[in-house]
């Protein structure tokens, strides 16, 4: 059984991060994927990032992921890729299979990057060909190339749901209407702009009742909520679309976490329920750590920076690098994910990020 120091699930974004760090330092990594190429998310994003130089602020997501996967080679990281993790055990020991065989390895720290899955909703007809996540129309327009249908309707209007849209315009698609069930636009005015500009109609307190077709999709039917999401009657609309792309959050992979005996809490904001873990990343079990949406759903940058968090706290307890490297090192990353926080919504999570660390104490000293 090979043996190595660090263990990173996961190889989107933060497992590329703490995968990258690991190594850099010196430590043997090995990082596996359940998917066939690694890069997670980043290589469905072709628009470019926003914020700092630190940020990668004018960089496409696709170019950005590149760019990480030379690092990992440079720091001559280990990369499986259709790789499923489906056994971890109390002395370090990871199983895992490919579709040719099935392997046992050990870690001295394991790195948990699991990320998120997509949310859905129940609606008659949700099961029609036509009716599709945010993430699969991603995956479909910008790595695939092709295009879904011709008129498309966007349930969401958060910066997934707003990006999405304008990618489907881009490959030629109409999108007929963005439906929020909130009574203002919940993603950033900067995505929102660029719909708006392009004629696209953002229909705010409004959600799907129906999606019809004989043997995929047809029409939609819309309807107006009220303050508490109630259907106002007689507000119902048809809007002819051969595609759906329902866009309404994600919640934390965290069956693995579970699996591993983590404590686990619940968090509305950062997506449901999640590992409980530090200001540093560390679980309630040893020698673990989660990075990324598995520790809270936020976006790609903090993701990634958390990566490199807890990618130099496992270097730093192997020993692999000195206090004081370490400690600047964890200042400069924390710094960093301030930033990103400083928005109204990244202040929301910074405090329930705050709950979540104060509960992982209170556990750790015998509180909870």
């Amino acid at each position: 059984m090979k043996t190595y120091d660090v263990i990173v699930v996961g190889a989107g974004p933060a497992g590329l991060g703490a995968a990258i760090e690991s190594g850099k330092a010196g430590a043997s990594v090995l990082l596996a994927d359940e998917n066939d190429q690694p890069g997670g998310q980043l290589f469905k994003q072709i628009h470019k990032f926003f914020g700092s130089h630190d940020h990668y602020a004018g960089t496409r997501g696709f170019q950005i992921g590149q760019q990480l996967l030379e690092e990992a080679a440079r720091a001559h990281v280990e990369i499986r890729l259709s790789t499923r993790v489906w056994g971890i055990f109390e002395d370090g020991t990871v199983s895992a299979c490919t579709e040719d065989e099935s392997f046992r390895c050990r870690g001295t720290w394991l790195i948990l990057a699991t990320g998120a899955t997509e949310n859905s909703l129940v609606f008659p007809g949700n099961t029609l060909p036509g009716v599709i996540t945010a993430g699969a129309a991603q995956t479909m327009v910008n790595l695939r190339h092709v295009r879904p249908g011709s008129r498309a309707v966007v349930v969401g209007s958060g910066n997934v749901g707003l990006i999405v849209s304008y990618q489907l315009l881009q490959a030629g698609m109409d999108v007929a209407a963005i439906l929020e069930a909130a009574p203002q636009v919940t993603g950033y005015a900067v995505h929102a702009g660029k719909v708006r500009r392009a004629g696209v109609p953002v229909l705010c307190s409004h959600t799907v009742l129906e999606a019809r077709g004989e043997r995929e999709l047809e029409e939609v039917v819309v309807a107006q909520v009220d303050g508490q999401f109630r259907l106002i009657p007689g507000t119902e609309e048809v809007i002819q679309a051969d595609t759906l792309c329902i866009s309404v959050g994600l919640t934390p992979r965290w069956e693995l976490a579970a699996l591993c005996g983590c404590k686990m809490d619940f968090c509305g904001p950062l997506g449901g329920r999640l590992p409980l873990h530090s200001e540093t990343l560390e679980t309630t079990c040893p020698h673990v750590l989660v990075a990324g949406d598995l520790s809270g759903i936020e976006e790609a940058s903090t993701a990634l920076d958390e990566g490199r968090l807890a990618g130099v706290h496992a270097a730093a307890a192997l020993g692999l690098l000195s206090t004081a490297e370490s400690a600047e090192r964890e200042r400069e990353i924390q710094s960093r994910i301030a930033a990103l926080r400083q928005g109204a919504f990244g202040r929301k999570r910074q405090t329930s990020k705050e709950q979540i660390w104060s509960r992982y104490h209170q556990h750790q000293g015998g509180g909870l």
